[in-house]
């Protein structure tokens, strides 16, 4: 492919996913829906003018792109959490509901995979059904912050905790598989926690020393350096990496907590300061560009047929039934203040997606007959719910808000447009 035209699509896909957030913050449709959309399109389109290459390996470019995207969200979620004492309250609230919703859907869709396909083991079963009970922060942080403060903080923490637990608990699984038991497993996953969390600190502390002290004005791309090849490290020596992420973002968010007594010596908060505004800021941009391919190029992975297999569309609805069924359950018992719009707020996103693809992969965790259908299909359903769901909780009716954004829909908006128009001729003329 001629490069210019390949640098013209890949900005144009960007400016696309910019377009995208600000009709998902107008619409609460979810980017994601339309990214997928634009990537089966330009399939498609690609399919229809025979552009596509064989020799294109989607498969190692999502697993390129979710691992680096997978570092980046876990960092960008822990650059959220903000650890008060006032908070102490909401965020044990929102860790419990996390967990329980984890762990309940876990087990729910696991059975539910023994029934579908028959021989597949408990601890198979489990690892196959994690992706999906894990909550997307990704979608989630951005779609509530209509909601009121209690309700969106909530959600920030629950969500992130999803994502953050749902990860290490799937990379543990998929570790141990075949290789103890019983209270042998639980063993080396305590010590695999502990040896990791006390080099996962000390590291971080190592790291924010020295990155206050860098005089080089660029910095902050060799902090994510840094952490990804700690991260690519980590997973080769079969670590629990990704709390080395979440522990270098915790400790670099709340220096306040973590730098107390004669370990404030080592700390400068001026320095600090800036440096974490403008991760901050890179963080978020950078999740938001590999979130923008990743998710086009799963589109141009995905085979619109498995939805059409009537199999598939009623397995795929008794998944989602067993999602909102243990939140319910959570929340009723948990967080009785927070149960609308909260229980449907609940996307399955990237997180899903990524995990899948790491299962493709694995020798030892199989199940030969699952289709790719039982992942889409729960994406769509729970972002589509979410999506009416936080529009009724502002009041209004959903075909309302999404015409309301669209101009050619709009007579108001038209008419408006029309009146500028034609007062800015009349003014023109008067000056003429």
């Amino acid at each position: 492919m001629n490069p210019y035209i390949l640098i013209i699509s890949l900005c144009s896909i960007i400016i696309l996913s910019f377009f995208f957030n600000i009709i998902s913050k107008k619409t609460n449709i979810p980017s994601v829906l339309l990214l997928i959309a634009l990537g089966i399109g330009i399939k498609y389109s690609m399919d229809y003018y025979g552009l596509i290459d064989e020799d294109l390996k989607l498969n190692t470019i999502l697993e390129i792109l979710g691992n680096i995207g997978l570092v980046m969200i876990v960092l960008e979620a822990a650059l959220d959490l903000k650890l008060e004492k006032k908070k102490a309250k909401l965020i044990l609230k929102s860790f419990i509901v996390a967990i329980l919703c984890l762990v309940g859907s876990m087990f729910g869709i696991g059975y539910l995979f023994i029934y579908i396909f028959p021989g597949t083991t408990l601890y198979t079963a489990l690892i196959y059904a994690i992706p999906l009970s894990i909550m997307s922060s990704a979608i989630i942080i951005p779609s509530v912050n209509k909601l009121n403060t209690e309700k969106r903080e909530f959600m920030v923490y629950e969500s992130t905790f999803s994502d953050i637990i749902g990860i290490m608990v799937f990379y543990f699984m998929i570790g141990a598989q075949g290789s103890v038991e019983g209270t042998g497993l639980f063993w080396n996953i305590s010590m695999n926690i502990l040896s990791t969390i006390v080099l996962s600190t000390i590291l971080s502390y190592i790291m924010v020393y020295l990155f206050q002290h860098l005089t080089m004005q660029v910095k902050l791309f060799l902090i994510i350096a840094v952490l990804l090849m700690l991260f690519a490290i980590g997973k080769y020596f079969h670590l629990s990496s990704l709390l080395i992420i979440l522990t270098f973002g915790l400790i670099l968010n709340n220096t306040e907590v973590f730098f107390r007594g004669k370990l404030s010596r080592f700390f400068n908060k001026e320095k600090v300061e800036p440096i974490l505004r403008d991760f901050h800021v890179l963080t978020l941009e950078s999740a938001f560009l590999i979130r923008t391919f990743f998710f086009v190029v799963f589109g141009l992975s995905i085979s619109l047929a498995s939805l059409y297999d009537f199999e598939v569309t009623m397995n795929s609805l008794a998944i989602v039934g067993i999602l909102y069924f243990v939140r319910l359950l959570c929340l009723k018992i948990f967080a009785k203040k927070f149960i609308f719009p909260e229980l449907f707020i609940a996307p399955r996103g990237l997180i899903t997606v990524l995990l899948f693809f790491v299962l493709i992969k694995s020798d030892n965790v199989n199940i030969p007959d699952f289709d790719t259908g039982l992942l889409l299909y729960p994406i769509l359903i729970t972002s589509i719910i979410m999506m009416f769901a936080l529009i009724s909780h502002r009041g209004e009716k959903v075909t309302d808000v999404i015409i309301k954004n669209i101009p050619l829909l709009n007579k108001d908006k038209v008419e408006s447009v029309a009146q500028e128009i034609k007062d800015t001729n009349q003014d023109d003329t008067e000056k003429e």
